[in-house]
């Protein structure tokens, strides 16, 4: 069951749509949560200002955000018939802020819009998206702007293959949250797992290597942890997707076919080298995904933003 405390919405400045206010409080609403709304400012015109004084620059920076700040709490303090509290934070790398407040209010959820491009039918993240998917320790929720309806479905992307112990401990944390949100949307919640094709290398370099009977090896036994996987949580095998290719199109295809309301993913929140030469396969799947994502991380991840 969800028990959260305390949601955070990230708002946008000047905007009279804020889907992520509007799932923040809808999710309040069904949890007895108390809604939490941050708005985060910088004038990079500061930033050309050092041939004033420190008070000078102190006295610009105070003027921004005490506007910003009344504006926010004029429109966002009691939005949709909830109260909210509005906080307002001046800093250049919004999703330090974000992350830094979430942990310093113990925030249970972080609620964002994403954008989406019409002519691609995909949506767009961005930079501040990914380091949040990758450093805040606590569930990120990337919102489009649309209405979640009863009745609908809620995918888990899990890797039921591993033998990595994290990996697995995640799996179990994934299936938990995903079918808690499918019990709050009077819904279902389905599994979706891919599995990696034969190597064509090893199928060209070892001539007595027998492709076919390595991949029916190796369905069967994401299908046989699947089915062990899926049974501890009660969920019927009709709901359970276990399809060959890489993960980013299965749990794409699987979704876009379900017509998913929510993909609930985990992330390990890889960083620096290995993120930029390796990626992160949630990343990829993230790329390639058209509705609501709900990113968590691994139990005793540390953020690296203090």
């Amino acid at each position: 069951m969800i028990t959260y405390n305390r949601i955070l919405a990230v708002v946008q400045p000047d905007k009279s749509e804020q889907p992520a206010l509007s799932r923040a409080i809808e999710i309040a609403k069904k949890t007895g949560a108390e809604v939490h709304a941050l708005l985060v400012v910088y004038d990079f015109s500061y930033d050309m200002t050092t041939m004033l004084t420190r008070a000078e620059r102190e006295a610009m920076r105070k003027a921004v955000t005490n506007d910003r700040k009344q504006w926010a709490e004029n429109t966002f303090s009691h939005y949709d018939g909830c109260p909210v509290k509005v906080s307002v934070v001046w800093n250049d790398k919004r999703y330090e802020a974000i992350i830094r407040y979430a942990v310093e209010q113990n925030i249970d959820l972080v609620v964002k819009s994403t954008r989406q491009h019409h002519e691609l039918s995909t949506i767009i993240f961005t930079p501040t998206d990914w380091n949040l998917l990758r450093k805040c320790p606590t569930p990120v929720l990337l919102v489009k702007d649309h209405v979640w309806p009863e009745n609908g479905t809620v995918v888990a992307a899990v890797n039921v293959g591993t033998e990595d112990k994290e990996h697995a401990e995640l799996n179990n944390k994934i299936t938990v949250v995903a079918t808690d949100y499918a019990n709050m949307l009077s819904g279902q919640v389905h599994l979706a797992n891919a599995y990696p094709s034969t190597p064509l290398n090893i199928a060209i370099e070892i001539p007595d290597f027998n492709a076919q009977t390595y991949q029916n090896s190796v369905r069967d036994h994401h299908l046989k942890e699947m089915e062990a996987h899926s049974a501890k949580y009660g969920i019927g095998i009709a709901n359970c997707h276990v399809v060959e290719g890489l993960p980013e199109k299965a749990v794409s295809r699987i979704s876009e076919q379900l017509n998913a309301e929510l993909v609930v993913i985990g992330t390990v929140g890889r960083t620096g080298l290995s993120a930029a030469f390796i990626g992160n396969t949630a990343e990829h799947v993230l790329d390639s995904l058209n509705c609501d994502v709900l990113a968590i991380k691994p139990d005793g991840y540390v953020s690296p933003i203090s």
